[in-house]
């Protein structure tokens, strides 16, 4: 088993302690938190059967028995806590978005590729099954031509955000945003399967403290269109499709569980195809980097942090063009 410490005590660190439990690849042995949320990792330690938390960070960094460190803190400090670690030798999972710039990917890349340390940002969608089925499928498509993507979810925190009690998914300057929060999983699938586009434009609704609280970021390629709808203001059905010139691929889960998925080939039956092992979303991840890093499989580390990197620059482009638009 490979021991990891946790980093925070928000929203996601049950369902992530849950999903590395259930990996069988990683065993949590110690809980960080702030001194203000001591309590939470305390709970959170008795919850888990996990038999340390702490609120000193030397506590983590000194004990050489933990392989990685897992950050499940807000958006705004994800690069400065996994530096940290990886400074300090440790090998580090961020939890979605990777950073907030392609200028700090490169720097916790760059760190982590001269010591040969093993960096993995946790996005779900990309490490599905159902993800490299998709990725296998597309030449039958023929030349692709559209893509469009849709996360709409209406967020818990948005009814306190129009009373005006803004909460750090809803402040632009802790990162907080549909670009930054819901859209990214859109984002990866894109980039994930087909690289940098050539072209990027963002158009978002904007609350009253300009945190974009839905939007749409289109992304020109050589020869299609994708468009990246993201929402947390409003809801719809979620989807993913990729159309070619000769048939349609439509997943009508929401992008970050990517349950399931219909290939459509002109004269052929519609096949349906659901190849993900796990009903919980983060499991397949903890499972991929497990196995990563067993197998000392670092060319794999270096193809994801490539596509870390590549989402960032997307957001970046994004968030420029609609800033100065």
């Amino acid at each position: 088993m490979i021991n990891v410490a946790i980093l925070g005590t928000g929203k996601i660190i049950p369902e992530a302690i849950e999903s590395m439990q259930a990996s069988q690849k990683f065993h949590v042995v110690n809980i960080w938190a702030r001194p203000h949320s001591r309590d939470k990792a305390a709970a959170l330690a008795e919850k888990f059967h996990v038999d340390k938390f702490t609120t000193n960070l030397d506590d983590i960094i000194s004990n050489a028995t933990i392989d990685f460190v897992y950050v499940g803190l807000i958006n705004a400090v994800h690069h400065e806590y996994a530096k940290k670690f990886l400074v300090a030798g440790k090998n580090v999972i961020v939890e979605k978005p990777f950073t907030t710039s392609a200028a700090q990917a490169e720097d916790l890349i760059n760190l982590a590729l001269s010591k040969r340390l093993y960096l993995f940002e946790a996005v779900t969608n990309l490490h599905m099954p159902n993800f490299f089925a998709i990725r296998d499928a597309l030449p039958k498509l023929g030349n692709i031509k559209i893509v469009m993507c849709n996360y709409s979810q209406y967020s818990s925190r948005y009814d306190a955000y129009k009373r005006g009690e803004v909460a750090p998914a809803f402040d632009p300057q802790l990162f907080g945003g549909a670009l930054n929060d819901i859209n990214i999983y859109n984002i990866n699938f894109v980039v994930g399967l087909f690289g940098l586009p050539k072209k990027i434009s963002y158009a978002a609704n904007r609350g009253f403290n300009g945190v974009d609280t839905s939007g749409i970021v289109t992304l020109e390629y050589e020869n299609f269109l994708a468009q990246c709808v993201g929402a947390k203001d409003s809801v719809s059905p979620c989807f993913l499709s990729i159309q070619g010139d000769n048939g349609y691929i439509l997943s009508t889960s929401p992008p970050n569980e990517l349950l399931w998925f219909d290939l459509a080939i002109r004269g052929h039956e519609v096949e349906n195809f659901s190849h993900n092992e796990f009903a919980r979303r983060m499991i397949h991840e903890f499972v991929d980097f497990g196995e990563i890093f067993e197998r000392s499989d670092y060319a794999a580390v270096e193809r994801g942090l490539q596509v870390s990197l590549n989402v960032m620059k997307v957001v970046d482009a994004a968030r420029n063009q609609s800033e100065k638009s």
